[in-house]
C-alpha cells in the first residue's frame, strides 16, 4: 500500500462541502426573498379587505341632526372629530382606559372610542360643546374654572361630560362599589362617591382634588 497522500478527497470532506453549499445557496434564497416588495412577497390571502363603502348617517349630536357619510366600522369618536367637526371630544389612549373621549348618549356616559357610531342611531349624544348653556358656561363648567379644575386641559372635556353624568347618578340615587349601604335612596355627594365614579376619567397633571371639589360644589349649588 502507498503511503502517498491520496489526490482525491474523502468521502467525508465530500460531505462538508455538500452541506456547505446547501446552506448557501439556501442563505441566498431566504435573502433574496427579503428584497422582493410586500406585494409580491404576500400571497394573495394576505392582502388587506376592500374598504366598505361609506353609508348614509344621521346622528342626533348636541340637539342638532347631522347627517354624515361613514363606513359601518367607524368609531363615535371619529365620527365626532373627522366628520361632524366637534373636535372637543379628545382622542387619549383610543382603547377605553384614559376617559378623555367620554360624551353622554341618552344621558349616560360613554367611551366614544369603543363604540360604533352607527349603534347609536335614534340616540341623543351630547358632547362637550352640547353642556354650555347658549353663550353661558354651564354650571360645572363654571365650577372646573372657579376651582382650578385642570392644567393641560386635554382630559377636561372628557372630566367634565363623565361629572354630569355622576352628577345626575348619585341625585338618582344609583349606587356605586363604595356606596355604604345600596338600601339607601339618597345618597351623598361624599369624596369616595364622587371619586369612585370618576375613577375612569384620568388627569396626568394630578389635578383630582380640585376636579372633587369642583363636582361637591356644583352639586350643592
Amino acid at each position: 500500500m502507498s503511503d502517498q497522500p491520496s489526490d482525491h478527497p474523502s468521502s467525508t470532506d465530500a460531505d462538508v462541502d455538500s452541506a456547505r453549499r446547501g446552506f448557501m445557496q439556501s442563505t441566498l434564497l431566504v435573502i433574496g426573498a427579503t428584497q422582493l416588495p410586500a406585494h409580491a412577497a404576500a400571497p394573495p390571502a394576505a392582502t388587506a379587505a376592500a374598504a366598505v363603502p361609506p353609508r348614509p348617517l344621521t346622528l342626533n349630536i348636541n340637539g342638532k341632526d347631522h347627517t354624515l357619510s361613514l363606513e359601518p366600522r367607524v368609531t363615535l369618536l371619529d365620527a365626532l372629530r373627522e366628520s361632524a367637526g366637534l373636535t372637543g371630544t379628545k382622542k387619549g389612549c383610543d382603547r377605553g382606559q384614559c376617559g378623555a373621549c367620554t360624551v353622554l348618549v341618552d344621558g349616560r356616559r360613554i367611551n366614544a372610542c369603543l363604540t360604533l357610531a352607527i349603534m347609536h342611531r335614534g340616540a341623543k349624544i351630547t358632547t362637550i360643546e352640547g353642556i354650555a348653556q347658549g353663550d353661558d358656561l354651564a354650571p360645572i363648567q363654571a365650577a372646573f374654572m372657579e376651582h382650578d379644575a385642570f392644567q393641560c386641559g386635554y382630559c377636561t372635556p372628557g372630566q367634565i361630560c363623565s361629572a354630569v353624568a355622576c352628577i345626575d347618578e348619585i341625585r338618582a340615587g344609583t349606587a356605586s362599589a363604595v356606596t355604604p349601604d345600596v338600601r339607601e335612596q339618597k345618597i351623598s355627594f361624599t369624596d369616595p362617591e364622587i371619586r369612585e365614579r370618576m375613577s375612569g376619567n384620568l388627569c396626568r397633571c394630578g389635578a383630582y382634588n380640585n376636579i372633587v371639589a369642583a363636582i361637591r360644589t356644583t352639586a350643592n349649588a
